[in-house]
């Protein structure tokens, strides 16, 4: 550890904020709840729902939020600046207010995921990393901290070295995106029917509140949610979590090959099942009728999603519903046209997925280059 740089308690340069979120702003969606932190980037995932039996924290723009469960795996966010919207989270989530003079939030992201700081937490926490990371446990905890300039620098070496294998997965994506528009666009043109009438809609179901009742689970049914179709891809193959016979009589099951739709808080997320499995009421499910194919309507929906995205109620927590999704215009073909076009986005997505697999050896690399880069930055020499 760098002899030039002062060790800084977290708690000097951070403040656990104490707000509590107003009920009734969670009850109405307000105030959204987030369901979890992404392991890999830190991405904020919210809930569809603002029902909780749970103790809850408020989190505003600018603060620093932390998973006290997964922190030591990556579940680390930083809400950004921009959100005019407050939002909440469970009791096991904590929220930090930032003091902008003596560090730059983005270096302590960067130091915070290292493997650097969990060599630090198991030397200063009795449990190590296995410890829930509550504030009195994790703002007493001291870091190297460099001057806040050359925070930054550090900040700017590292993106550099991120941005540089990422630039061409941008690329690829938006030549998918460009291609989509300019056949769907066209396909409009030419002939078009309601969803409802090219597919049967189905919400799927999960009646008792809040979700996470744990007598419903650990069965032999699969049960997904929205951030497993977000991340999946064009097919979906894994589940999280699953429902026992119980959770089934208050669910709905749906057989492979279905086409699944997120419709509240995160819209228009996509995906095929590759395993029969029960949903909630946050997503749809499409089986398409009669000279209609599946994989076609997965592409046309992608293609939609910017479009679903704005015209859902201007809330905290954006939804759509059956009605809105049941006289949405579809182009209709031939199943031989359908499958031309389905091949030709296939090879492009299938470059989108060599580029993603690329792109988290890239993050993979990145925090593997982390240490070093700070361990540099710890001696002056980067």
């Amino acid at each position: 550890m760098s002899k030039n740089w002062d060790l800084v308690l977290l708690g000097n340069i951070l403040t656990e904020r104490q707000e509590k979120p107003d009920m009734d702003d969670l009850l109405t969606g307000k105030i959204p709840i987030v369901e979890k932190i992404a392991f890999n980037e830190g991405k904020i995932y919210l809930r569809n729902d603002g029902k909780t039996k749970t103790g809850m924290i408020l989190i505003r723009s600018g603060d620093l939020v932390l998973s006290g469960i997964n922190a030591t795996k990556g579940a680390i966010a930083i809400y950004p600046e921009t959100e005019k919207i407050p939002m909440a989270a469970t009791i096991h989530y904590s929220s930090y207010i930032v003091d902008k003079n003596k560090v730059d939030i983005s270096f302590l992201w960067w130091l915070l995921r290292s493997k650097k700081f969990k060599e630090i937490l198991n030397e200063y926490l009795p449990g190590g990393i296995k410890t829930e990371l509550k504030a009195k446990r994790f703002l007493p905890i001291p870091i190297p901290l460099p001057p806040l300039e050359e925070q930054k620098r550090i900040v700017e070496k590292i993106e550099e070295v991120r941005s540089l294998r990422l630039q061409n997965i941008e690329e690829t994506e938006a030549l998918i995106i460009s291609s989509r528009i300019e056949i769907f666009d066209q396909a409009l043109k030419r002939n078009a029917k309601r969803f409802d009438e090219v597919a049967y809609l189905e919400r799927g179901k999960f009646s008792h509140r809040p979700r996470n009742e744990p007598r419903f689970f650990g069965g032999q049914h699969p049960w997904i949610q929205i951030a497993e179709i977000e991340s999946s891809g064009k097919y979906i193959k894994n589940w999280q979590e699953t429902l026992n016979d119980e959770g089934l009589t208050i669910s709905r099951k749906f057989p492979k090959g279905t086409l699944l739709i997120s419709i509240a808080a995160t819209i228009g997320a996509v995906g095929i099942l590759t395993f029969d499995c029960c949903i909630p009421d946050s997503i749809v499910a499409i089986t398409p009728k009669e000279n209609m194919s599946s994989e076609y309507l997965y592409y046309y929906l992608c293609y939609l999603r910017t479009s679903l995205e704005k015209i859902a109620p201007q809330s905290a927590q954006k939804n759509i519903n059956l009605r809105i999704l049941q006289p949405l215009p579809v182009p209709v073909m031939p199943l031989s046209e359908q499958k031309r076009i389905v091949e030709y986005l296939d090879r492009l997505q299938s470059k989108i997925e060599i580029m993603k697999k690329e792109r988290e050896k890239a993050l993979e690399e990145t925090d593997a280059l982390l240490p070093s880069i700070l361990d540099k930055a710890f001696k002056r020499e980067l």
